[in-house]
Parts: structure tokens; sequence; C-alpha cells
């Protein structure tokens, strides 16, 4: 179930475009979901699809509305660097470059396609056009996620996920000197007004956490901090908006000001190094750890400092 205080970039938009725009379906999918009763507003169901929301308004999803696309299908062709498999979860290093699942951006190869040729039962765990994934790491972020393996793991997981209990740890190289060597960013993430496929640090966002520690400084090529980002929670973008907002970009992150040409990188440098749960089979609590991607290590290796 998708539920999303409407932004303010959002306001007067029709609900089939705010639906299309939270699930990643289709205008088509958005529009059949809420004339099937699929779609709340304020908690009441609607089936008018030109319904124009407001700002102060919630919008609730209950259900998968991607009914007119094919369900995601196995490729063997994808690589999936398993870390950890047992009867409930599997362990992930995601490469840079690879999509987790299929959406309305992307029809293509997915995370997805490779894990259901690994593990077929994925099929019928979760919602069916992103079976068994609990979480996300964008395209260009590497290192680790846990997928859940049947439906039980999924709703332990998803619940671990949403009370905050899941500790997930990057590792990140932002421009300039971090004053502080370490701190908290806490600041609501919302939709950008400019452009609503953005995010962006809004009053009107969702509450958002993050903590970070500077683990040392470079001067050249340019002042530059090598830090470990610790997620409270886990909204969208959230370690590459926040950071901007305290004037640090992620380099390599052409999206949130980051990419500069002083820097051969082709990708945000953000890495997911450690992620510790509660185990859904066993009760206990589990932690893995990725070491930072080869493209990544080469980059902090060319830099320096002045001392």
């Amino acid at each position: 179930m998708i539920s999303e205080l409407i932004p303010s970039a959002l306001d007067g938009e029709r609900i089939d475009r705010v639906v299309a725009m939270l699930s990643g379906c289709t205008r088509a999918e958005a529009a059949a979901a809420i004339t099937g009763g699929m779609v709340a507003i304020n908690g009441k169901v609607i089936s008018k699809v030109s319904t124009k929301v407001r700002t102060d308004q919630t919008v609730d999803l209950d259900g998968d509305p991607h009914v007119d696309e094919p369900l995601p299908e196995a490729d063997p062709s994808v690589e999936v660097r398993t870390v950890h498999v047992d009867d409930d979860v599997i362990v992930i290093d995601k490469p840079a470059g690879l999509i987790v699942h299929p959406g309305a951006g992307h029809k293509g190869t997915t995370l997805v396609n490779g894990l259901l040729a690994l593990f077929p039962e994925l099929a019928d765990v979760g919602e069916s056009h992103r079976p068994g994934i609990v979480h996300r790491l964008d395209k260009g972020t590497s290192g680790l996620m846990v997928v859940a393996r049947n439906e039980h793991a999924y709703e332990d997981l998803v619940d671990q996920l949403s009370t905050h209990e899941v500790e997930r740890e990057y590792e990140a190289l932002v421009w300039g000197h971090v004053a502080t060597g370490t701190g908290t960013i806490d600041a609501p993430i919302g939709r950008s007004r400019r452009n609503p496929l953005l995010m962006t640090i809004s009053a009107e966002g969702r509450h958002a956490r993050t903590h970070y520690e500077v683990v040392e400084t470079f001067d050249h090529p340019q002042p530059m901090s090598h830090v470990l980002c610790r997620l409270e929670t886990g909204r969208t973008h959230q370690i590459r908006v926040h950071l901007r907002s305290i004037g640090h970009p992620v380099a390599g992150d052409d999206t949130y000001g980051g990419q500069r040409p002083l820097l051969d990188l082709s990708r945000p440098f953000l890495h997911a190094r450690r992620l510790k749960f509660t185990h859904p089979g066993t009760g206990e609590l589990v932690e893995f750890h990725s070491p930072i991607a080869p493209d990544l290590a080469a980059l902090l290796g060319s830099l320096s400092s002045s001392s």
C-alpha cells in the first residue's frame, strides 16, 4: 500500500496523474485502479479519474495498479551477486548501473529478472511487478539489499523498514570539507515544485533523518570529504538530497549538483556498505558487509590531503 501526503508540486493535479507518478504505473493503469476502488483521498474511496488533489490531502493506493503490463520474466543473463541465501531472505550486492525492478521509466532488464531466474518462487512474494523487493537502491548506487523469499518474510521486513529497525549504512564522497566530524540532518523530503520527478527539502515533505560521520578529508584535486551515512528513514534519494542541503553534494551525482569535470566518475559516489536487521525466520539480529566497489575505491586512492 502507498500512502502519501500531496506535496505543493502536485497541488491541483488530476488524481490519475498523481497515482501514476507515485506508483510508476501508466495513466491507463492508474485510471483502472481508481475506477476499481483502489484509491482513496483522506480515507474516502474515489472513482472519478479527473478528481483534483490538494496539498492538504493524503492519497492511499491499496494494491498493485500494474494490470496492463506483462509481469517480469526470468532472465538468467542478469548477474545476481548473492551474499547470503536461506529459506527466508536473499542478501545481494547490487552493482552500479543495474535497475532494481521494472517501472514506468524502464521496461528492460532489471535485478528482478535475474532474481526470478535463480529463485522462481519470488513470483508469488509481495507485489507482482517487483516480487520480493522490500527496499531499493538507485540505479547508480552499489551495495547491499535484502530480498524477501516468502510472504511472511516480506511482511516482516516491510514492517521493520517502516518502524526504522533496519540499519543501513552507506559510504559517500562529497564535495567540500564537512565542518563537523559527526552530525544529523533532520529535514523533511518531498517532491520538487519545479520538477515533481526530483526530491527536495520541503516543509510539506515526509520526515527524514540521516546521521553522518566524516572518515577522511582531502584537498587534491579539490576539497572533498569521505563520509559514512546511516539512514534512520528511507526516503527517495534521501542521502543525496540531505547532503546537498548542507552544501556538500555527493560527487558524481548529476541530478543533485555533484557532477563536476575534475573527477572521472560516471555515477554518484554512493555504496551501501552495511545492512543489519532481525531475521524474519529466526528472530536473530543479522549483519552483512560489502567492501566498497572497485571503481569507488580506485577514485579514493587517487585523492590526497595536504598534511
